[in-house]
């Protein structure tokens, strides 16, 4: 039942694979930006993640959410110029 659920409601949404690219590459630029910006990580719990030792989740948190703001105003903007639709 739960997956009839998901399923029209992701017919009913404009998700797309470009939308889905734009999300993840604004992700990992922000992941990459973030690793060189925060000047104090490695407080909390450790994750390994593609050989970078000293993100932690906090920090990992912190840059996907950046990201994704990032990635919303990016959508939002060449939804806007009728680059993607």
């Amino acid at each position: 039942m739960n997956n009839t659920i998901l399923l029209t409601f992701l017919s009913k949404t404009n998700w797309s694979i470009q939308i889905a690219m734009i999300m993840i590459i604004c992700n990992l630029l922000s992941i990459g930006i973030g690793r060189y910006a925060i000047k104090i990580r490695g407080l909390g719990p450790s994750i390994s993640i593609l050989g970078i030792q000293e993100l932690g989740l906090p920090e990992l948190l912190a840059t996907t959410s950046l990201g994704h703001v990032i990635g919303v105003g990016t959508i939002i903007g060449l939804r806007s110029l009728g680059i993607i639709s």
